[in-house]
């Protein structure tokens, strides 16, 4: 359907896509994998023609008679969206924010004059529910939708024209494993049904051993194995592709620590938001969001809690770290109560890292003046702060000479290290983790995961350890809690929980996990 020729790219010089050939079958589906920086993205958007400036590409991307890096903008226009659509990473900064998800859909209707604005509102509805949103209004906005819900958005307006070929960018990373499954198995529908061709860009290997016809494995720029996906992952030739296969099913060495004394206690915890009137004099009305919670950690314990988008795990967190009041119930810390007013001494005992350090750190401000940010809450800021930075950079594994440096200068994994040195700073008894390996590709995971299990053991640290990665949570944690709709579910030893799931959401969750077919990883692990 479309094939990229010898495809290399350089901008402003440096080299970033090397000699690609690859052909997208028509109907069929092909994964690209790969690390983070391996140029993944970077093909696709060759394929768009919507490279940056400063870009020099040679090679060839034909669709049919045409090379499209040698087409005028005015014809790569008329191709966009008509012949090929894509699907962007983040659906949140791809989507406009004032424009209603109606309009938006129609939007690609009428750029190609395919329908006048009545039609192409009709039509931009009905693509709506063909995604599993016909239940939503037109007039809502992308902020008024969950993370799924807004990839569906996006879904549809890449299908609106019925391309020929769908280009999928990591359009399930941010998700929970049942939106994620929801999500390909509806691109899996629309490639049966519409006959399109698609191309799944994706770090995550069990996603593609479970859709893809195809699999392409890119490491900096090139293409360095690639053949039909069971006889890739069954032989895996390259080192390269054994050593993601390896990461992809890293367990981290560690070793449970005796858990002594409770160091935070929940109790019947509800935390309620208020939500609009129903009428102008009746009484406001109240969303639970966190319902009678209770659970109990050690120190020393990892503790996990899992669900999907929207059961409260984030709530719940932003009440145990004393950000929100709770309407019921009590959170106890250091044998004193949690709360918008737990003194700062105490709340140093405890830190988070977030899911997008990016997102999470001052862009304005050195490494050292960012890691050294909680010393805030400590009644006398230590006089070698300096020293305690090097000290907390060098534990994560990051050399101290980086204290100068800003954040937009170090990849994802070192960003998310650096988060964890902020987070040790205070030497602190209980880290939150919220999401903090959600981003990151396989290998980056696997060291990020080998990290946080050293640290636990040489500093005797306690964990809550948030995420829908159950993979994750299975391999990193002492117990886990499963939350659906406010309430814990489920509580129990991890590998129980995991190997007997009593409750029937706990069961929907492990089955919604993409897995990469176990006689293929037997194979893949003998290659």
């Amino acid at each position: 359907m479309i094939g990229l020729e010898s495809l290399s790219l350089s901008i402003h010089g440096t080299p970033i896509l090397r000699d690609i050939d690859l052909s997208i079958a028509p109907g069929k589906v092909t994964g690209l994998v790969g690390e983070s920086g391996s140029g993944k993205s970077m093909t696709a958007l060759a394929i768009m023609g919507l490279l940056p400036n400063g870009s020099d590409v040679s090679g060839a991307v034909r669709l049919g008679d045409e090379n499209l890096l040698n087409v005028s903008e005015r014809r790569l226009c008329d191709i966009r969206g008509n012949r090929i659509g894509m699907i962007f990473q983040e659906p949140m900064t791809a989507l406009n924010p004032v424009k209603t998800i109606g309009d938006q859909v129609a939007e690609t209707l009428l750029i190609h004059g395919r329908a006048e604005r009545r039609e192409a509102r009709r039509i931009a509805g009905e693509k709506l529910a063909r995604v599993g949103l016909g239940h939503m209004p037109l007039t809502r906005f992308p902020h008024e939708l969950s993370g799924g819900q807004r990839q569906r958005v996006a879904i549809a307006m890449a299908i609106a024209l019925h391309p020929e070929l769908l280009i999928a960018d990591e359009p399930t990373t941010a998700l929970d494993v049942t939106t994620q499954a929801q999500i390909l198995d509806l691109l899996n529908e629309i490639v049966d049904e519409e006959g399109m061709s698609l191309l799944l860009i994706t770090h995550d290997l069990a996603v593609v051993a479970g859709m893809a016809d195809h699999v392409a494995v890119m490491k900096e720029g090139e293409i360095v194995e690639q053949d039909a996906t069971e006889p890739l992952f069954r032989n895996m030739n390259h080192p390269y592709t054994k050593a993601l296969f390896a990461a992809s099913s890293h367990q981290p060495d560690r070793k449970p620590l005796p858990v002594t004394d409770a160091i935070l206690t929940a109790d019947a915890v509800v935390r309620d938001y208020p939500t609009a009137r129903p009428s102008l004099f009746a009484p406001p009305g109240r969303f639970r969001a966190v319902n009678e919670v209770s659970f109990t950690l050690g120190k020393g314990e990892s503790l996990g809690l899992v669900g999907e988008s929207g059961c409260g795990k984030s709530t719940l967190t932003r009440a145990i770290l004393g950000l929100d009041p709770i309407q019921g119930g009590r959170i106890t810390a250091f044998e004193r109560e949690v709360g918008p007013d737990f003194p700062n001494a105490l709340r140093a005992g405890i830190q988070v890292v977030f899911q997008d350090p990016y997102g999470s750190f001052n862009p304005r401000w050195t490494v050292e003046r960012l890691v050294s940010e909680p010393f805030h809450l400590m009644p006398s800021p230590p006089k070698d702060r300096r020293a305690r930075v090097a000290e907390a950079l060098t534990d994560v594994g990051i050399d101290p000479s980086a204290m100068d440096r800003y954040i937009h200068e170090f990849s994802g994994g070192q960003r998310q290290r650096i988060a964890i040195a902020r987070a040790l700073i205070t030497k602190p008894d209980l880290i939150v983790l919220d999401e903090a390996v959600s981003a990151l590709d396989v290998s980056v995971r696997a060291q990020v995961l080998d990290l946080i299990a050293r640290l636990q053991a040489e500093h005797g640290l306690s964990y809550i350890f948030i995420s829908h990665d159950l993979s994750v949570v299975r391999s990193i944690t002492d117990r886990v809690m499963v939350m659906r709709a406010g309430e814990i579910v489920e509580e129990g030893v991890t590998e129980t929980v995991f190997t007997d799931p009593q409750h029937d959401y706990t069961r929907t969750l492990i089955a919604a996990t993409p897995r990469i077919p176990d006689d293929w990883q037997e194979d893949g692990q003998h290659a």
